[in-house]
């Protein structure tokens, strides 16, 4: 048996998130998910990775637009009214089939609307936010485990599929502690031909944007 870690929901994510590929990560702070990008604050520079606080939410999902339109694995976070400053960076990755990775650790309380009586972070993560006329990979873990286990899956199924998938945790599991398994079966990464890496005169120019 493999050996558990006693981590925050927030820290087995971002742990994760490495484990999968991930170097770069570009994000705002807001609570209750604070922890994931001061994780990554930590450990991205010790592994040739990327850490950017961005200037706003809005900067940080655009920051995942480029990265992702290069063909790496990126992700972002945030929680609630965060993730609505996100929907329109988010409309364009869908408009332009760009597998990220997202993570919303929602929270309730006034505002921009709360998870409990109308459950709108639920509708806006299966219904599509931005201008409609999409939808993400929705994964909802229900534990610390699930939050390191989904982040892996999130990241597959995002580049299978060319979507964006979304962890929607929440700001209990987020602050949690469990013992945490990272004895992972990590899937090789696939080809995206599709990326924009530079030709080196050998193919066609590639074109990532949202107009088909």
């Amino acid at each position: 048996m493999a050996d558990k870690v006693l981590m925050k929901g927030n820290e087995a994510i971002a742990e994760a998130a490495i484990q999968a590929g991930c170097r770069h990560y570009f994000g705002y702070p807001i609570t209750p998910q604070t922890e994931i990008a001061a994780y990554m604050a930590k450990r991205m520079p010790k592994i040739g990775g990327t850490f950017l606080q961005a200037e706003s939410e809005i900067a940080a999902i655009n920051m995942v637009y480029g990265v992702s339109a290069a063909g790496k694995r990126v992700m972002t976070s945030s929680s609630s009214p965060g993730i609505s400053l996100k929907s329109e960076g988010l409309s364009y990755l869908a408009g332009a089939d760009l597998p990220a990775l997202v993570v919303n650790a929602q929270r309730g309380g006034p505002g921009l609307g709360g998870i409990q009586p109308s459950q709108s972070d639920y509708f806006q993560a299966t219904r599509g936010g931005g201008h409609g006329d999409y939808h993400m990979i929705v994964l909802a873990p229900s534990s610390v485990q699930e939050m390191a286990d989904l982040t892996i899956k999130g990241f597959e199924l995002a580049d299978q599929y060319r979507m964006t998938s979304m962890i929607l945790a929440d700001g209990t599991i987020g602050q949690m502690m469990e013992p945490v398994s990272f004895d992972f079966t990590i899937k090789e990464q696939i080809e995206k031909p599709w990326a924009t890496t530079g030709t080196k005169m050998q193919r066609k120019h590639n074109v990532v944007n949202s107009r088909s």
